[in-house]
């Protein structure tokens, strides 16, 4: 009886390994992140979570606050300052930087308007601000009543 050795792999077994390696590859690809677009979001979540603290303290408050967009940054006005000797408990009045020194920022809705307004009535106008890092760019909106989120234009 003569046995026949086979060497190598089968057709089946080499395309199992190149689908196992073309997974590998689309899951590595798809976790590596625009280092770009990663900043943006960073910075679009903090100004979120800033306006919405701005707002909060303005309601409380009861002042109205501002935000305005700055050739360095941004700043609220309006703001009530801390007492003497506290913390302060939340967004503080006057400039604050971007994170990432390139990115810029202008007010969309209302159109014409160079700046937010953030309180002190609960229900604010529709508003809508875009930031930009490069090329990519987010926009931050509200309905007037409901928190700024990053929402999707047309």
């Amino acid at each position: 009886m003569q046995r026949h050795h086979h060497r190598g792999f089968t057709l089946l077994e080499i395309m199992v390994v190149v689908a196992i390696v073309a997974l590998a590859t689309a899951s590595v690809t798809l976790a590596l992140r625009d280092d770009s677009g990663t900043r943006l979001e960073r910075e679009a979540l903090r100004l979120s979570a800033l306006i919405e603290s701005a707002r909060a303290q303005s309601r409380t408050s009861g002042l109205p606050v501002v935000w305005r967009v700055r050739p360095d940054g941004f700043e609220f006005i309006g703001l009530p300052r801390p007492r003497e000797g506290s913390r302060p408990a939340g967004v503080s009045d006057g400039p604050q930087r971007w994170l990432n020194p390139d990115t810029s920022a202008r007010v969309l809705q209302p159109p014409g308007a160079d700046s937010l307004m953030l309180g002190p009535e609960p229900l604010v106008p529709a508003q809508r601000v875009v930031i930009g890092l490069g090329d990519r760019r987010l926009v931050l909106g509200t309905d007037g009543l409901g928190p700024f989120t990053v929402v999707t234009e047309p």
